[in-house]
């Protein structure tokens, strides 16, 4: 039932990035242009999303051993320093976000909707996973 859930609620999150528009690469480019042909209406779509999230996420947060529906413990992150390399990484991420206007999970409803164009970006991103997986191993 799990699966079948998280299948549901997946598809559910695709079809809310195609008809939010997040899939398509040139409204987030226009959403990023300040300057330019702004599109503010992204914006709107995220703060949708976070008040949707908002109330359960601080029950995790607040919660001592936080756990699913399903009884699963929810693992957050212990770390909350910002060093040089969440900024580092953040820098690379807004980079290839503003170059490309694709996201990681927008990518893979790209390919779903025909845009072949969106395997580059899907190759360099494992890439980037592999590298630093590499990187991190080698640096622990």
């Amino acid at each position: 039932m799990k699966n079948i859930l998280a299948f549901v609620f997946g598809g559910l999150f695709s079809i809310g990035l195609i008809l939010s528009g997040m899939s398509n690469p040139e409204k987030v480019l226009n959403f990023l242009d300040i300057f330019g042909q702004w599109d503010p209406s992204l914006a709107f779509v995220m703060l949708g999303a976070i008040a949707v999230a908002f109330i359960p996420f601080q029950q995790v947060v607040r919660h001592r051993a936080p756990k699913t529906l399903y009884g699963d413990a929810i693992d957050l992150p212990k770390n909350n320093t910002i060093d040089s390399k969440l900024l580092i990484g953040s820098s690379i991420f807004g980079i290839g976000w503003g170059i490309a206007g694709i996201c990681p999970a927008p990518s893979l409803t790209l390919i779903g909707l025909g845009y072949y164009q969106a395997i580059y970006f899907i190759i360099a991103m494992f890439a980037g996973l592999l590298i630093h997986h590499k990187w991190a191993g080698r640096n622990s």
